[in-house]
This record gives structure tokens, C-alpha cells and sequence, in this order.
């Protein structure tokens, strides 16, 4: 997975004006580059940080309305979510999943998850209109087809989870007042959903909330899996890549 997220990369890298769209993309990539001359694979690895942390942060706010909503419901400002969610992730991303991500910022964690393990729809729910036209930037540039991204521009707690089998969030509001409603309703969807679902949460604060039903599949303290599933799916296939090569 991280060769194939160093090749993506360098891909955007070769792309015309791609700093307009990034800023300082080129200078992150730059390091990227350096690292790689070294050969030092740690060097390597905190490079590549770097790079997505660039993108994930570029482009977009909150329109004044947008940003009062946000602070009244106790949302966090955008974080980046890391690389390891989308290793952890791969094994319950199979080709007919249906993944959402909540509070999705830019798109980007969502993006790079549709374009390394292909699935049939993403769905970006996202409460900043600005950030939403960055995504839209960046699905161009990653090349991934409009059929396979949905973006939705609403509030969270507007949008119930009962349709999706993989679902992404970064601790998207805190677990009080409106923010405790929000995963309560969660909770309450997904515990309806009919289906299996699986539920990679950063930042958790889900397993004071999710039903009996879900099980934890794995915590190490900042990345949190949960899933109604008996066991887990066979890895996808583009887990094989995680070991291998440089990134």
C-alpha cells in the first residue's frame, strides 16, 4: 500500500499546475524524492507522511453559516487521519462495498481508499461547501471516476448510516450535547442496518455508544475497528502491496 500511494503521488507530481491545486505540493514531493535518494525507509515512510498530510489539509473552510452550524454541533477542526487507517481498513473493502465517510473534510482519506481498493460507491459527507469543491478538485486529479464518489453536502447528524458497509470517521464531533446525539442516532442506524458493517473510527469515542451486536476487531489506541460480522473477510488483495517496495 505505501509503494502504491508513493506512486500516486508521484503521478500528481507530473501533473501541470498541480501546486495551485496543493500548495507546496511540489516542495513536500521534493522531500519525498530526497528520502528515496537516501534509502533510509524511515525517512522514507515520515516523507510520505508529509506529503499526504499536504493534501489533506489543502484547499477549502467553512462559509459563515456553515461554520456556525459546525461550531454549535462541537465538531473538531480538520485532522488528518493518517495513512494507517487505509491498511487497517483493506481487509472489509471488497468490490461491491458501499463505504461513507463522515465528516469528510476534503475527501481525501475517502479518495485514496476508492482508488487503492476500487469499490462500487464512495459517499463523502461533508458540511463545508468549500471543501467539497477541493474534493471534487482532487477526485480529478486521482482520476477516479464520478460514477464511484457521492458527494453530500449536509450535516452529519443528517445523514443516518444505514446504507453503508464500511464506514470512516475521525472522532467528527465531540460525544456531548449535539454531539452525543449524533452518535446515539449512529448507533441507533447501524444497529438497524440488516447487513454486516464495519466501522473504522480514529479518535474513538464509538465504544461507549455502538450495541451489543458490534465487536471490536481492532484497537491500538488511536485506530479503533468494529464490526456485526462473525469474522472478518479474506484481506483484499492490495494489502499484499503494504510490505513491499518502497513508497
Amino acid at each position: 500500500m505505501l509503494a502504491r500511494l508513493g506512486a500516486l503521488f508521484d503521478r500528481l507530481a507530473a501533473r501541470p499546475g498541480i501546486d495551485e491545486v496543493v500548495p507546496s505540493f511540489s516542495r513536500f514531493h521534493g522531500e519525498l524524492l530526497a528520502a528515496r535518494a537516501g534509502g533510509d525507509r524511515e525517512r522514507i515512510e515520515i516523507a510520505l507522511s508529509r506529503v499526504y498530510c499536504v493534501v489533506h489539509g489543502s484547499g477549502g473552510a467553512y462559509a459563515p453559516g456553515e461554520r456556525r452550524e459546525f461550531e454549535r454541533l462541537g465538531g473538531y477542526w480538520c485532522h488528518a487521519g493518517g495513512i494507517e487507517p487505509l491498511h487497517l481498513a483493506a481487509p472489509f473493502i471488497e468490490p461491491g462495498s458501499r463505504l461513507a465517510d463522515y465528516g469528510a473534510g476534503n475527501g481525501l482519506q475517502g479518495l485514496l481508499l476508492q482508488h487503492l481498493y476500487p469499490h462500487r460507491l464512495t459517499t463523502l459527507i461533508e458540511l463545508g461547501g468549500p471543501m467539497i469543491e477541493q474534493g471534487r478538485r482532487l477526485q480529478s486529479l486521482l482520476e477516479i471516476p464520478e460514477e464511484r464518489v457521492r458527494w453530500v453536502h449536509a450535516s452529519i447528524v443528517d445523514v443516518p448510516p444505514r446504507d453503508f458497509d464500511v464506514i470512516y470517521l475521525y472522532r467528527p464531533l465531540r460525544p456531548e450535547g449535539a454531539g452525543r446525539a449524533f452518535y446515539e442516532m449512529f448507533s441507533r442506524e447501524v444497529a438497524r442496518a440488516g447487513h454486516p458493517v464495519t466501522i473504522v473510527s480514529v479518535a474513538d469515542c464509538l465504544k461507549d455508544f455502538l450495541p451489543a451486536g458490534f465487536r471490536v476487531v481492532h484497537d491500538d489506541g488511536q485506530v479503533a475497528i468494529f464490526s456485526n460480522q462473525s469474522s472478518p473477510p479474506a484481506a483484499h488483495a492490495g494489502c499484499a502491496a503494504a510490505a513491499g517496495g518502497h513508497p
